[in-house]
């Protein structure tokens, strides 16, 4: 008698029930935000390439004040379940609503810096706090 794969399974109420329960909660999370992103017509920020011009959303992981070339630049890292994103405003040292655990759409252009993906001074659009 061979083992059915996992993906032939059938997909029963107490199938997806033991998935769920088996499952981590950061695995829980990241298909939570990669359904929100697909939902929300975004890019999964797993796909964006260098120069491209990307709609992304996701949950803003860190937030920080750090100077560049002199001049201040709030930072914050974006995760959309599938990869992480460096968004950053120049010449700003806060801005209302940008906090850790806050979802938001952003969109620009994407860019490489020291091998991680970066949108600089990107349009945004906080989602309601409802929705978290």
């Amino acid at each position: 008698m061979s083992a059915v794969p996992r993906s032939e399974k059938p997909a029963g109420r107490f199938r997806r029930m033991f998935d769920r329960l088996s499952t981590s909660q950061d695995d829980l999370h990241s298909a939570e935000l990669q359904e929100d992103a697909q939902a929300a017509g975004c890019s999964r920020i797993c796909d964006c390439d260098d120069r491209q011009i990307v709609k992304v959303t996701g949950t803003l992981r860190t937030v920080t004040l750090r100077p560049r070339s002199g001049v201040p630049a709030l930072e914050a890292e974006l995760f959309d379940g599938t990869a992480p994103l460096d968004v950053v405003w120049l010449g700003r040292r806060s801005i209302v609503g940008i906090e850790p655990g806050r979802r938001l759409i952003a969109s620009g252009r994407i860019s490489m810096s020291h091998g991680r993906r970066v949108l600089f001074n990107p349009k945004y659009e906080l989602r309601p706090l409802g929705q978290e």
